[in-house]
C-alpha cells in the first residue's frame, strides 16, 4: 500500500509540473553557457534554441532584442541552461529548466559522447540528453487564468496603437550545386537522421548531418559551424540558416530522400 502512494505522489508531482511547464510559450536561451570560454562555442546556444523551438517554445538568446510582451513581464518565459559535469574521456550534459524566481522547474538525464573531438561531443551529449527529454515531447503551451489576467489588466493600461505594416525579412537564395546522397547515422544516434555525402565524386565527402523532428518535412541541420533546419517543400530541400542577419536558403537535392 506505501508502494503505491509513493507512486501516486509521483504521478501528481510529475502531472503538475507538465503543467507549469505548458504555462510557458517563450524560453530563454544564454548566448554563452558557464562551462564553455567563447560565446556561442561550439554552436551549443544555437543549437540548445533550435531544440526548444522544435519543443513548440518561441525561442531567444539572451543577446536577442525581445519583443515588449517579455521586457513588460519577467515571469512569462522559461529560462533554459546546460551544465556540464564531464571527465576526461565522457563529455557529459544536462539541460536546466528554471522559473524567472531561478527555481528549477526540471532537469534532464544525462547526455554523454566519449568522442574525443569536443565540438562532435558537446553536439553528441546535448543531441542525446535532448532526446531524452521526455517531458518537453508533451509541451503544448496553454494560458493560465493567471496569464489571461495580466494579459486583460495588461491591454486595459496599454494605449492603442496603429500597426505598421510588416515588411519581409530578407532572404537570399542559393542552389547547392552539388547532389547529395543520405547515409543513415550510427550509432548510438541510428534511426534518428543522416549523414549527407557528395554523390557525384570517387570518394564521397562529408557536407551535413542532419536529425529527425516530429515533423517529416523538416530536420535540424548542421554544416560546419553553421547550424540551421533542412525544409521540404513543394517536393525540394532548403537548407536554411542565418548569416549576418539575413535569412539564407540554399536548395538542395538529396538522390535517396
Amino acid at each position: 500500500m506505501k508502494k503505491y502512494s509513493v507512486l501516486l505522489l509521483l504521478l501528481v508531482f510529475n502531472f503538475s509540473l507538465a503543467q507549469s511547464i505548458n504555462d510557458y510559450k517563450y524560453a530563454i536561451v544564454p548566448s554563452k553557457f558557464n562551462f564553455l570560454k567563447e560565446t556561442d562555442q561550439y554552436r551549443l546556444n544555437t543549437l540548445t534554441k533550435l531544440f526548444m523551438e522544435k519543443y513548440g517554445f518561441t525561442t531567444y538568446l539572451g543577446t536577442d532584442v525581445l519583443p515588449d510582451e517579455l521586457v513588460s513581464n519577467n515571469c512569462n518565459k522559461i529560462y533554459v541552461d546546460v551544465i556540464s559535469s564531464g571527465s576526461f574521456l565522457t563529455t557529459k550534459l544536462k539541460i536546466i529548466l528554471k522559473d524567472c524566481k531561478n527555481t528549477i522547474l526540471y532537469t534532464s538525464s544525462e547526455g554523454r559522447s566519449k568522442v574525443k573531438e569536443y565540438k562532435v561531443a558537446y553536439n553528441e551529449a546535448l543531441r542525446m540528453a535532448f532526446d531524452n527529454f521526455s517531458i518537453l515531447k508533451t509541451h503544448k503551451f496553454q494560458l493560465s487564468e493567471k496569464s489571461l489576467e495580466m494579459i486583460g489588466e495588461r491591454s486595459s493600461q496599454e494605449p492603442s496603437k496603429t500597426e505598421n505594416p510588416k515588411t519581409e525579412e530578407p532572404k537570399l537564395d542559393i542552389t547547392f550545386s552539388e547532389p547529395l546522397f543520405a547515409k543513415p547515422l550510427s550509432q548510438p544516434f541510428t534511426g534518428n537522421g543522416f549523414q549527407l555525402l557528395t554523390h557525384n565524386t570517387n570518394i564521397p565527402q562529408y557536407v551535413m548531418t542532419v536529425y529527425k523532428t516530429s515533423s517529416p518535412d523538416c530536420y535540424i541541420a548542421t554544416e560546419g559551424n553553421i547550424s540551421g533546419v533542412l525544409l521540404r517543400k513543394l517536393g525540394n530541400w532548403y537548407f536554411e540558416y542565418y548569416k549576418e542577419n539575413k535569412l539564407v536558403s540554399e536548395q538542395i537535392l538529396i538522390v535517396n530522400f
